[in-house]
């Protein structure tokens, strides 16, 4: 397993050292309230969940495990981000799902165990348009999806994501997330 650090540029390390700081200040845990509106016909969705953030350094067991999952060497990723979620309809009540996540940063790619709708190792592109924004764009299966997560001070978080198959949208999601504790 020789994949690593061959190509990380100056701007991907500092890309790296703005998505370490947006991971660091995202931790925590935050109450998320979304509504998915599916396109074109309208149907909503409205979801509640709790999330809980936690900060991963480099070279920790879950990362090296997530280095692992992509065929990279054990200490290539050089922070990441352990996402758990248990989320229910807001509506009905009942159980959407429960779960677990890891990202792992390497350049301009962000490594994950498993995506929004497999449960396969997949990798998305991002980028910072600013400090307090990250991007991210994830395409698998057919589908792309694109997402922005803005932190708003240091009590709330937007969200936005939009899934398009065959370069046609057909869904959006958009969330308020407030921070609950630290």
């Amino acid at each position: 397993m020789t994949k690593g650090l061959q190509g990380v540029s100056a701007t991907s390390t500092t890309e790296e050292a703005l998505v370490a700081k947006f991971f660091r200040t995202s931790a925590g845990n935050w109450l998320s309230e979304r509504r998915y509106y599916t396109l074109p016909d309208g149907d909503t969705q409205e979801v509640v969940s709790e999330i809980g953030i936690q900060f991963l350094e480099a070279g920790c067991l879950e990362l090296q495990k997530l280095a692992q999952l992509h065929g990279l060497d054990d200490l290539a990723l050089t922070c990441g981000s352990k996402v758990e979620w248990d989320s229910k309809d807001s509506v009905t009540g009942k159980k959407a799902s429960k779960g677990t996540t890891l990202f792992g940063v390497l350049g301009n790619i962000l490594y994950r165990d498993r995506g929004f709708a497999t449960s396969k190792p997949i990798t998305a592109i991002y980028h910072l348009p600013s400090a307090d924004t990250l991007c991210l764009k994830t395409e698998y299966q057919g589908s792309v999806f694109e997402e922005e997560i803005k932190l708003v001070g240091d009590k709330y978080r937007t969200r936005q994501t939009i899934i398009s198959r065959a370069g046609e949208q057909i869904t959006i999601g958009q969330y308020l997330e407030k921070r609950i504790r630290v």
